[in-house]
């Protein structure tokens, strides 16, 4: 099936960068240089700095050290498990405790040896905030309490955007919508965006994964007068998937029966189970599978001391508790730490790994964090898309790069957003195999309109756009709205780092008719030769840099990755105007703080 075409207005040939002339006023362009880059950069390992020194290597160094007996030196342990073999005369005993015998636990990585019997500075068992009654059936249900937001008096009169996907009637379906008290930051509601066409921008043996989505926002309702703007981000409410959710409810002992009840919920304040809005008690009606679903965060966050006391509380196994107690105490905060910084630790697994915890289930909701939207830049002019299909549908498009991680499964695991994202990109492309043509709804709202790469956008002056990987989504817009204004003044030149061209260069011939003269991209992976990171071809491409931060209007764009790439980026550049400028370091750095705050230096990485 062939993509629905666009109206987009072509520049002409005149304004399309030139080589650089002899004469001191030309405007640079894309040199040539050997440089390349990668979408993420892969610095050398930095060597490991310890955190103690080595003095002693037996009971004998120690005690001509300090003087004193072995049997002193249990208070004084580092937690390596050095002193364990020291006899114990001081009062202070140590048990060894059986760890569950299961992969979930084994995954954790733990590395718990003998704990101590007695704990200090446990942490109380945390307050339980959600609390949740039953509704029997036959009785009426409670209306849903109003929620108040910080628009102020407004909100009492703002009209419900939220779509009914199916009927005209009162219900939601809430397996493919969130429910209505789930609301964005005011004035916005939910919106329901239907997906008008979907397709994999990298090919097969790329690392990482990137899908770009077409998304029909014809019917979105006007707010506030704000619209969708180029380098602009929209709000996803991602779900989290119905097998984790079933699962989770599984281990929580949920009968499944109960799973989809109304219930009666109340909290003690907070702004849960909405995303934004006041901070206070609220109660309303909705299903324990909603809640997990779409407002509590069970994958995300690694675990904190009050939820594994949680766990601990309701632990019926004492080995398993004995356990969560140390992880929470003083004596265990070395593990602990570890626990927290190593592998990813999912509301799952713990539940796994410790299988005879099973906490109510609206005291847990009171420990895990909020589900919060997913953002992600336009990769499009939002004003010049256009589809003639029943009239002019307008389209907005994404592109979103699946994150994985290792599951304890020996699986990966992917991010809340992107999985969501490529589950429906698969549904959508099985069916168009099938030569089916089937609705399916993203949960979206008018997200940052104004954050820096949208608010800084200008029509006139001179543009260098850097990125890598799906950092340079945003810019197909900016390239799509200064070709079709283009004049003498107005150009742009893009730096697209990638680890292969031929697997994962995003949008490759879809820059606009003379790509090739206002983009280069630069590999770290290439088959031939050896490749470079974004920030080598910034340094090569100085020159440019130089003449379009003190040009009029100039500005220089800056998206993607903050790790290796952005930080790499940054120093090339301060490289570059010390070259240029004959500037120090500290007036390099001094130079670029004025760009930002002069609006001319924009960097978004994450």
């Amino acid at each position: 099936m062939s993509r629905p075409s666009a109206i987009r207005t072509m520049t002409t040939s005149h304004c399309i960068p030139e080589e650089p002339q002899t004469s001191s006023t030309s405007v640079p362009s894309l040199s040539y240089s050997s440089s390349s880059s990668a979408d993420e950069i892969e610095e050398p390992p930095r060597p490991r700095r310890a955190s103690t020194k080595l003095i002693s290597q037996n009971a004998a160094d120690i005690q001509r050290l300090i003087g004193e007996p072995g049997t002193r030196l249990v208070e004084k342990c580092c937690g390596g498990g050095c002193c364990m073999a020291i006899s114990k005369s001081d009062g202070l005993t140590f048990e060894r405790v059986p760890l569950p015998d299961n992969d979930a636990f084994r995954a954790l990585q733990l590395k718990i040896g003998p704990i101590p019997t007695t704990l200090s500075n446990v942490p109380d068992v945390p307050a339980q905030t959600v609390h949740i009654s039953s509704i029997r059936q036959g009785v009426p249900l409670p209306p849903l309490a109003q929620l108040k937001i910080s628009a102020g008096e407004e909100a009492k009169d703002a009209i419900d955007f939220t779509p009914h996907l199916a009927t005209e009637t009162t219900e939601l379906d809430t397996t493919v919508h969130p429910p209505r008290f789930v609301q964005p930051h005011p004035p916005y509601d939910v919106y329901s965006a239907r997906i008008y066409n979907t397709r994999e921008l990298t090919k097969p043996g790329a690392e990482k994964r990137t899908y770009h989505f077409d998304l029909d926002v014809t019917d979105y309702p006007e707010e506030s007068g704000v619209d969708f703007k180029v380098g602009g981000a929209v709000g996803m409410v991602a779900p989290n998937d119905a097998g984790v959710v079933d699962e989770l409810l599984d281990l929580l002992l949920v009968p499944r029966y109960l799973r989809d009840r109304n219930i009666l919920l109340k909290t003690d304040g907070g702004r849960w189970p909405t995303v934004w809005g006041e901070d206070q008690a609220r109660e309303l009606t909705t299903t324990r599978r909603d809640l997990l679903t779409w407002c509590s965060d069970i994958q995300s966050y690694p675990p904190t001391k009050p939820l594994l006391r949680l766990l601990a509380e309701y632990a019926s196994d004492p080995n398993e508790k004995k356990i969560l107690m140390y992880l929470t105490s003083a004596e265990g905060q070395g593990v602990f730490c570890d626990f927290r910084t190593g592998p990813h630790i999912t509301m799952n697994q713990l539940l796994h790994a410790f299988p005879s915890s099973k906490p109510p289930l609206d005291h847990l909701l009171s420990q895990l964090q909020q589900l919060m939207p997913r953002f992600y830049s336009m990769s499009n002019d939002p004003h010049e898309n256009c589809v003639y299909k029943a009239g002019c549908r307008r389209l907005i498009e994404i592109a979103v790069t699946v994150h994985e991680t290792p599951n304890w499964r020996g699986g990966p695991r992917t991010g809340v957003g992107s999985g969501f994202f490529e589950r429906q990109a698969q549904k959508f492309l099985e069916a168009e195999k099938r030569g089916e043509k089937i609705d399916l709804r993203v949960p979206m709202f008018k997200g940052l309109m104004a954050n820096p790469l949208a608010k800084e956008f200008v029509s006139d002056g001179p543009m260098l756009l850097i990125g890598a990987g799906v950092g340079v989504a945003p810019f197909r817009g900016f390239v799509q709205r200064r070709l079709k204004n283009a004049n003498c003044a107005n150009k742009v030149w893009v730096l697209q780092g990638v680890r292969d061209s031929l697997l994962d260069e995003l949008y490759s011939g879809e820059w606009g008719v003379h790509e090739s003269e206002v983009k280069k991209v630069v590999q770290s992976r290439k088959h031939t030769g050896k490749g470079k990171y974004v920030q080598d071809e910034v340094r090569a491409q100085a020159d440019l840099v130089w003449f379009i931060i003190n040009a009029l209007d100039g500005r220089v764009f800056v998206c993607g990755s903050s790790k290796g790439m952005g930080e790499g980026v940054e120093e090339a550049l301060i490289d570059a105007v010390m070259c240029k400028g004959n500037l120090s370091r500290e007036e390099a750095v001094k130079f670029w703080k004025l760009k930002g705050e002069a609006g001319q230096y924009i960097a978004e990485t994450w």
